[in-house]
């Protein structure tokens, strides 16, 4: 099977492991928002009527989950070349919105409840079903967790970590009902506002998450510790660095980096190396590679060597200059050049203009050419 083959086949097995469990979620919200309504009706308790509420938002959101695989799941075309997987970041942003209106309608009708509070009239049974629906959701959200970080979706690690919390919720809804039951005492309505307050946290962290997803989180530490260590296991690279990863979607990474090599390496060479690059990388950690740039070093001038030693420590000698790399000087035509990365402590700008005065005053008889690179990437 090629590693085309085996990427789709794992692209397919990770929807439907989406499906199936979201499926799952929506027939368990589903029945347990149906016993909690009728067990809020019953009992005039605003509590359980918006822990129904609440149950019915994570119904829905489980189907805008899989509306949002299926989507996301659709071959390339012409105007989408690299696929509709970010359209799960839409869906879980229309998750979100879902949620914090949950969330605030919850917290108005329960605040109106303080106002003009009502006496609630919880039965033996509803208790009974109250409890029942907080161990199916400790179980539910065990369940949505650990299937999400195994197909790597946001969406139903939020949706099982939501189910865990409404577990919480429900206990302190039973623990309001036992409390009325045995002191008269009702604090139904107080458990609304906490009840609200956590459904809004939710929706404001699922949105914060899909949001970073959408504008671009920093590469993951680990990807690019692997990506790396894969690079530099060719004995001719002499370092990886400008590592860049692009993110279309769950399992849908594209980078681009560059190799520093030796300046006695001929282009063929250079071509079977990167290949061979691009292949480990693709069957060890799923990205594609789509560019492979090249630095090349000095070998045989030791001349160079020294000006690069000086001019590394001149660089360096800033705090915000984190790394010097791509290193290359010419001593007969007296020309220079490397990259610098910066940390966002100082404007590129600024940074270049320091670091060609200060290596102009070490070479003033040499052209350079530095790069700002921004600290993208660990």
């Amino acid at each position: 099977m090629s590693d085309e083959n085996e990427i789709l086949s794992a692209a397919a097995q990770r929807d439907k492991i989406i499906i199936r469990t979201s499926v799952i979620g929506i027939l368990a919200n589903v029945f347990l928002s149906a016993f909690k309504a009728v067990v809020g009706l019953l009992s005039h308790s605003i509590a359980v009527i918006l822990d129904a509420v609440n149950n019915l938002s994570d119904a829905l959101s489980s189907i805008i989950t899989i509306v949002g695989t299926k989507l996301a799941g659709r071959s390339p075309d012409r105007k989408h070349p690299l696929g509709h997987g970010r359209i799960e970041y839409l869906s879980s942003m229309i998750v979100a919105g879902i949620v914090l209106y949950a969330g605030i309608t919850a917290l108005v009708e329960s605040v109106k409840k303080i106002i003009h509070p009502e006496t609630a009239n919880y039965s033996v049974t509803s208790l009974v079903i109250i409890a029942v629906a907080i161990l199916v959701k400790i179980l539910l959200g065990r369940f949505v967790k650990a299937q999400g970080e195994k197909a790597n979706s946001q969406a139903l690690v939020a949706s099982g970590s939501d189910a865990s919390f409404d577990a919480i919720l429900s206990a302190s809804v039973l623990a309001s009902a036992l409390i009325f039951k045995c002191t008269g005492l009702s604090l139904e309505a107080y458990v609304g506002v906490l009840i609200a307050c956590f459904i809004i946290k939710a929706g404001i962290e699922i949105m914060g998450e899909t949001l970073s997803d959408i504008l671009g989180r920093r590469s993951d530490p680990e990807t690019v510790k692997e990506i790396k260590k894969l690079v530099n296991e060719e004995p001719a690279v002499r370092g990886a660095f400008d590592l860049i990863l692009y993110n279309y979607g769950p399992n849908k990474n594209y980078g681009t980096v560059h190799l520093e090599l030796p300046d006695t390496m001929t282009v063929d060479e250079v071509d079977q190396l990167t290949r061979r690059v691009q292949l480990n990388v693709l069957q060890k950690t799923g990205v594609i590679l789509t560019g492979v740039g090249v630095y090349s070093y000095n070998t045989t001038d030791a001349e160079a060597a020294r000006i690069r030693n000086k001019v590394q420590e001149t660089v360096l000698a800033h705090e915000w200059a984190l790394q010097m790399h791509g290193f290359y000087a010419d001593t007969e035509k007296k020309t220079m050049r490397f990259d610098v990365v910066i940390s966002f402590d100082i404007e590129r700008k600024e940074a270049l203009e320091i670091l060609c005065a200060e290596v102009q005053a070490l070479f003033p008889d040499y052209t350079l050419q530095i790069v700002m690179d921004v600290d993208i990437s660990d």
